[in-house]
This record gives structure tokens, sequence and C-alpha cells, in this order.
């Protein structure tokens, strides 16, 4: 008898049904998806934790921390962007490691058996009896004849499929994108040391007239370190705007007072000679 191959088709079949595109595609679209999920989270973490909403124009301004400290005899302000000094979570993928095993084993068994026997157990008896005088013989017979047989076949049949599969994900903080890099350095570069008070400064403190007019000018920083020139005042009158100061024409002799924020600066102007 010939060996039964339907297990190993069964087998191999088995072995063709095996989803190789989902246990291989599986783990690597969950990969993408959760660097997908990393990428969003800094992006929340710079916006939530970085950034401010200005409530009047609506747009995005860095946030600074602001502390006090001694330089010089003098107490000074720093004003540092926050995302500078604190880690911007940027985790990626870095390694994925997919172990796959699979294991198929198919075996098929057939096994005959046929017995036969015969036998003669006729059940015939013949007798007969011949005399010729006093001569007779006497004959007896008997015949026997059975016959039988026996089959015994036995085929066994069996196969399994075993597959295992492990998933290793290596992930750690990535170096930052050469953007977000830029961004932070513009914004490390931007430490601004002022005064708590804010700054004040004047062109000069003492003028002497030498025509019809003469000019001050005037820039101011206010305590976060950002120029503020709408903030000058010369004795309660506003000047002229001009980039991050502001110009006064002025054209009689006296003492006026250039004023912003809680900072106050005296000009002695002179009459000429």
């Amino acid at each position: 008898m010939a060996i039964d191959t339907a297990p190993s088709q069964v087998a191999t079949s088995a072995l063709q049904a095996i989803p190789f595109g989902s246990i291989i595609g599986g783990p690597l679209k969950a990969c993408i998806e959760a660097q997908a999920m990393a990428a969003q989270t800094s992006w929340q973490f710079i916006q939530e934790v970085g950034l401010n909403t200005n409530p009047e124009t609506g747009q995005k301004e860095a946030v600074n921390v602001s502390f006090q400290f001694v330089q010089n005899g003098r107490v000074v302000q720093l004003n540092v962007p926050l995302l500078t000094i604190v880690p911007i979570p940027y985790i990626a993928v870095q390694n994925i490691d997919i172990n796959f095993k699979a294991n198929i084993s198919a075996s098929s068994s057939t096994s005959s058996e046929t017995s036969s026997s015969s036998a003669v157990d006729a059940g015939l008896e013949a007798s007969a009896k011949v005399g010729w005088g006093i001569f007779s013989a006497q004959a007896n017979m008997k015949a026997n004849y059975s016959s039988k047989k026996d089959s015994k076949a036995t085929q066994n049949s069996q196969y399994s499929v075993e597959y295992t599969m492990d998933v290793a994900v290596k992930a750690g903080q990535d170096s930052m994108p050469a953007g977000l890099a830029k961004v932070l350095e513009l914004l490390g570069s931007s430490l601004d040391v002022s005064d708590p008070q804010g700054t004040l400064e004047v062109s000069e403190q003492n003028i002497r007239l030498t025509g019809e007019k003469a000019v001050l000018i005037a820039t101011y920083k206010n305590p976060k370190g950002i120029f503020e020139p709408s903030a000058i005042t010369l004795d309660g009158q506003p000047g002229i705007v001009s980039g991050d100061s502001v110009k006064f024409e002025i054209s009689a002799a006296k003492e006026y007072l250039v004023k912003a924020g809680s900072k106050e600066v005296k000009v002695k102007v002179e009459a000429a000679n």
C-alpha cells in the first residue's frame, strides 16, 4: 500500500496559509504609529510648556523664566527661554527585531496485514464391501475440507502546525531635528541680563542749545529685557518712535524729566551763550 501524502499536502497548505504579512507588518505598523504618537507628544509639550498665546494678537510667544542674582555688586535679572533649560521629550524608535519561527510537521503511516489458511475437511464418508466366496474386503473413506482467509489493514496519519514570534523594540531619546535644534540655538543666544526695574538711557543728560532746537534720543528696556520705546515720555509727552528708540526735539532751555516705567532720568538743557 502506498504512503498517504495527504498530511504532507495539508501541512504545506498550512504553511502557505500563515499570514506573514500580518505577522511581520503588524509590529512595524505599531512602531510607526508609536513614533507618530511620540512626535505629537513632543509638539504638545512645546505648545503647552514652552509657548504662550498672546490674547491680543493670537501669536505664539516663548515662555521665559526670569530670576534675579547679584552681578558686579548690583542686582540683575536673567531672562531665559524655558525651552532651553528643560529637556524636550523626543523619543524615537531605533531598532525593531522580529524573530519568527514556523514549525510544521507531518507524518503518515500505513500498515497492511493479510492472513489466510486453508484445510480440507470434507464431511464425506463412504464404505464398501467386496466379497467372493470366502474372501471379502471392507473399505472406509472420510474426507474433510475447510477454507479460511483473514485480512487486516491499518492507516495512521497525523500533522501539526506551530509558529511563534518574538518582537523586540528599542527606543530612546533621539537627537533633535535640525529645525528644532536651530530654534533652541536662537533662543539660547537670546539670553539677556537686565535690570529688574528696567533700563532707561538717554543720549545726553546735559545739553547746550546751539541752534533753535536740540535732539534728545532715549531708549528703554522693560524688566523683561524688551525694548519698549512707546513707554518713554519727556515731561509726560511722547516722542517720535524710530526703531528701538525715541527722538525728542527740545527748543527751550530748562530741566526735563524723561520717564519710562519706574525709571526716571533728568536732562538739563542750557541756553547757548
